[in-house]
């Protein structure tokens, strides 16, 4: 079986949509399995919900409508019997999400947030299933949710590998097209959680392991995996090949176009990857395999901003003892603050941190009894891989440099920009 996976980008209007089914057409669906994710920008439209439904009970009926409109624009377009059964199925389900926002009891912003920003990813695969149906193509839509078991880390979901494998094993059976979800999981008490944002490349590597897949091909609006990101460097170089160990390399240092859980579970089973560009499906995109050398040889830059660069010293000019670095690193882990670079020195340890939560002022107070504290607030975190001068000065000339570190064969930056 092959799996595919399609972003919000990939679906964001009636007009991608049939991009899709074009994809399909010109590669081949049969005996597939399509995940894909919320459709557009559906994700940050349903926090806006979330956001009301805590803080501003007031706009909460108009941003539900807002996410309505949105996707009735679509279902208006691609279906013009207006007494197709997808509409009442799409009705039904915001009934549903209303429902739990009107009875729901829990405080737990992080619960609720998966409650609901999980309907994204219901709501574009029954119009995904919908529309090809009626295009011909059949196709068996599958709840994610009933497959891909978690624990109640909601927000950043730790997959139950045995019952997930058992589960995908039991219900996709046969050469047949199988549409479902990326991002979603659930609990044991089959509460929905999500896998950590852009955790639908997880999902397609999830579903690819337990099905020993062919293949896992991630449609993307760029040609493959860049050297950089666009938006930020000039000159661009597409990767035509790069190994699982280069690959994860550059997931965890952030680059965007892997998603950094990806690429673990395709590894141990040596499934391929390929990255590939949805406007010219007949490109070969870029191709993740075992031992491939970096192919061309050049510098790759990865861009983390809106990091948060915190140093940290005794008060006494003693030195920072083990005990000492263990108790801060434990309040990182609590408050789920990711630490990008570490730095050393005598009386003091400087860290780059993601505080992706906004959960830095939970612990400032416990820090600064203890330590002298000094930190800067949306700082970039530049890291160059396979560094060379020329590349190191692209990135900081005629730039406030906070933090260099490098080792054999990657440099880190902090910046102040």
């Amino acid at each position: 079986m092959k799996v595919f996976k399609f972003g919000g980008a990939s679906i964001k209007d009636p007009q991608a949509i049939r991009n899709v089914l074009h994809v399909l057409q010109t590669v081949g669906f049969n005996n597939s399995l399509i995940i894909a994710s919320a459709m557009g920008k559906t994700t940050n439209a349903l926090e806006d919900v979330i956001n009301a439904y805590f803080k501003k009970p007031e706009e909460l009926k108009q941003t539900i409508q807002i996410v309505k409109d949105y996707h009735a624009d679509i279902l208006n377009e691609l279906f013009t019997n207006k007494n197709h059964l997808v509409f009442d199925k799409v009705n039904v389900l915001f009934g549903e999400m209303e429902f739990f926002l009107a009875t729901n009891k829990s405080p737990n912003y992080n619960f609720v947030y998966d409650q609901i920003v999980s309907y994204g990813e219901i709501l574009s695969t029954t119009i995904l299933s919908y529309f090809f149906n009626d295009q011909n193509i059949e196709n068996v839509w599958i709840d994610a949710r009933n497959l891909i078991k978690t624990d109640t880390t909601y927000r950043d979901g730790m997959v139950d590998w045995k019952a997930t494998e058992q589960n995908i094993a039991n219900q996709l059976q046969g050469k047949k097209l199988y549409i479902t979800q990326g991002f979603i999981g659930s609990d044991p008490n089959h509460f929905s959680v999500t896998l950590g944002r852009e955790g639908s490349d997880y999902s397609a590597a999830i579903f690819a392991y337990c099905l020993n897949a062919e293949s896992v091909t991630i449609w993307k609006d760029v040609p493959g995996v860049l050297n950089a990101d666009p938006r930020y460097f000039e000159d661009t170089v597409l990767l035509n090949q790069i190994s699982y160990h280069e690959a994860i390399e550059l997931a965890f240092y952030g680059a965007s176009v892997i998603h950094p859980k990806t690429l673990q579970p395709l590894q141990r089973k040596e499934i391929p990857l390929y990255v590939k560009s949805f406007v010219n499906p007949t490109l070969p995109g870029t191709s993740v395999s075992k031992g491939a050398n970096l192919e061309p040889e050049t510098a790759c830059f990865i861009v983390k901003k809106n990091q948060l660069l915190i140093s940290i010293s005794s008060k006494d000019f003693s030195f920072i003892m083990e005990h000492q670095v263990s108790d801060i690193f434990k309040l990182f882990a609590e408050q789920h603050i990711k630490v990008n670079v570490i730095q050393n020195a005598a009386i003091s340890f400087t860290v780059c941190v993601e505080d992706k939560f906004g959960n830095f002022e939970h612990i400032l107070e416990d820090l600064d009894n203890n330590f002298k504290i000094t930190y800067n607030e949306n700082v970039s975190l530049y890291t160059i891989r396979h560094f060379t001068p020329e590349a190191a000065n692209k990135v900081i000339a005629n730039k406030n440099v906070l933090l260099q570190q490098t080792n054999h064969e990657t440099m880190q930056i902090v910046i102040k920009e």
